[in-house]
């Protein structure tokens, strides 16, 4: 298999609730790239996507956690979003298994809320990353060193801020990710950049001019609601009779 991850096989941990193009943008590049990519989840069948809070697309699963087991990969992606780092975090599997990949000093990728699960696994301690800047205080209490900048590289982890990086990200991501990668740790601790004063107006500017869900949306949902009325009265129907 040609291109920089030929024979490669890439792990990206995710749950419902993954930022869309942190997930499938990487992906993509690593496939064109030469790399096998598996999607390790929490559940089987399809998880779904989102753009900021609003549903995307979904993705299948190819293993749950369950059955994944790092020894079958060479490097690790965890995609941020607001809910699904949140949701891994709090599972001992998800936790053990990006611990397996960093105590092999495996390459592990991970960006905006990504690191939480990084940071609940403790393995931040000494570390130096960057993230989405508004969890900055939890990579610092997880005993990180914390830098706004748009990736940053420490030994066989980096990370980077969210999609407006995803560029430099993809990039690096590649270069980390191939046969041979020289992976370097800072030389010396530095300070943590200070928190932003503001949070990132863009955010509140989508958030802002985001529109009330659609009639077809709800329509869907009321569809769903009577089809479920209909099933309960022909059941109790059926116990009747």
């Amino acid at each position: 298999m040609s291109g920089a991850l030929g024979n490669r096989r890439v792990a990206v941990l995710a749950a419902d609730g993954f930022e869309k193009v942190e997930l499938t943008v990487p992906v993509a590049a690593m496939k064109a790239a030469g790399a096998t990519v598996e999607i390790v989840s929490l559940r089987s069948g399809r998880i779904r996507g989102v753009n900021l809070h609003e549903p995307a697309g979904r993705v299948r699963v190819d293993r749950t956690l369950a059955y994944a087991h790092p020894m079958d990969y060479d490097a690790l992606l965890v995609p941020g979003g607001f809910i699904s780092p949140d949701l891994l975090r709090q599972s001992a599997e998800a936790r053990e298994f990006v611990r397996a990949f960093d105590s092999s000093d495996k390459p592990i990728a991970s960006l905006c809320h990504g690191p939480w699960v990084l940071a609940s696994a403790g393995m931040l301690s000494g570390r130096t990353v960057t993230s989405w800047p508004g969890i900055r205080d939890d990579m610092v209490h997880a005993g990180a060193t914390w830098l706004d900048e748009p990736i940053v590289s420490d030994g066989n982890l980096i990370t980077s801020r969210g999609p407006q990086d995803l560029v430099p990200f993809v990039k690096g991501l590649i270069a980390h990710f191939a046969p041979g990668s020289l992976l370097l740790r800072e030389a010396e601790p530095q300070m943590s950049d200070p928190p932003h004063d503001q949070p990132p107006s863009v955010v509140l500017t989508t958030m802002k001019w985001l529109p009330r869900p659609s009639v077809r949306t709800a329509a869907a949902a009321l569809g769903l609601v009577a089809g479920a009325v209909i099933v309960a009265e022909r059941r109790r129907t059926s116990r009747a009779a």
